[in-house]
């Protein structure tokens, strides 16, 4: 892990409005082709399928992370499996969800101040979100 530098508030941010961006609209548009509503349960599915599996499949990367130069490492400096991810997106989404939105903006100030650029999410699945030093 000493390769790596933690990255900080703006380039996660990026990554996941690239994400957004990139799953969002698409998963929008054929949803409104197929059913006529801009949402449903079936883009609700794939994005969450998006954030869980692929970062498992594509080494710690989304297609937003990747983009902007950043991974999913566990502690130990592996990429993420399932059960890491699962910790990290659904246990880690309950927690802002009890939390009525509190945890996510911790969340936000942690990645933003906090040495280790860890959030809640963070710790509760033993990640850290890395990227190679380059600026």
């Amino acid at each position: 892990m000493d390769t790596y530098y933690r990255a900080g508030f703006w380039r996660r941010l990026g990554a996941n409005i690239l994400d957004g961006l990139i799953i969002g609209i698409p998963l929008t548009i054929l949803a409104f082709i197929v059913s006529g509503e801009r949402e449903n349960s079936f883009t609700n599915i794939i994005s969450f399928l998006y954030s869980l599996l692929i970062p498992v499949l594509w080494n710690g990367y989304t297609i937003g992370k990747k983009i902007c130069g950043i991974q999913i490492r566990r502690l130990d400096g592996r990429p993420p499996g399932i059960g890491t991810m699962l910790l990290r997106n659904v246990v880690g989404g309950l927690v802002y969800a009890v939390t009525i939105g509190i945890a996510a903006v911790v969340s936000a100030f942690m990645v933003g101040m906090r040495e280790d650029k860890r959030a809640i999410h963070d710790f509760i699945a033993g990640t850290v979100v890395v990227h190679d030093g380059d600026e």
